[in-house]
């Protein structure tokens, strides 16, 4: 029982570690795209061109995929999905073993 405890933990202690990085990535994108306007307009760094929109855009897409990644794919796909397909792959391995165990025991 103590073993599921601490796995319950690490498994909190990760989770919660992602959710920081990504409100760390979250804080950094607002930062940099602050910074990215301000070099743009103000500094006049690059000329009129508005690249700033197109370096704030490709970053909020990797702020998505990290989003998706944190609370889509690792909410679902986390320890407890993993031993229930290890499970679930170990029963249809043994059942096969059983069909072709039995197969052979008739042809003898």
């Amino acid at each position: 029982m103590e073993v599921d405890i601490h796995e319950k933990y690490e498994y909190a202690r990760a989770r919660i570690a992602q959710k920081k990085w990504l409100l760390y990535h979250f804080v950094f994108l607002l930062t940099g795209g602050l910074f990215l306007f301000i070099t743009n307009h103000f500094l006049k760094l690059g000329g009129e061109t508005q690249w700033w929109l197109w370096v704030v855009t490709a970053w909020f897409f990797l702020f998505l995929l990290h989003f998706i990644k944190v609370y889509v794919t690792d909410r679902f796909m986390n320890k407890s999905w993993e031993r229930t397909q290890i499970d679930r792959l170990i029963a249809k391995q043994a059942a096969k073993l059983e069909k072709l165990e039995a197969s052979l025991k008739i042809t003898e």
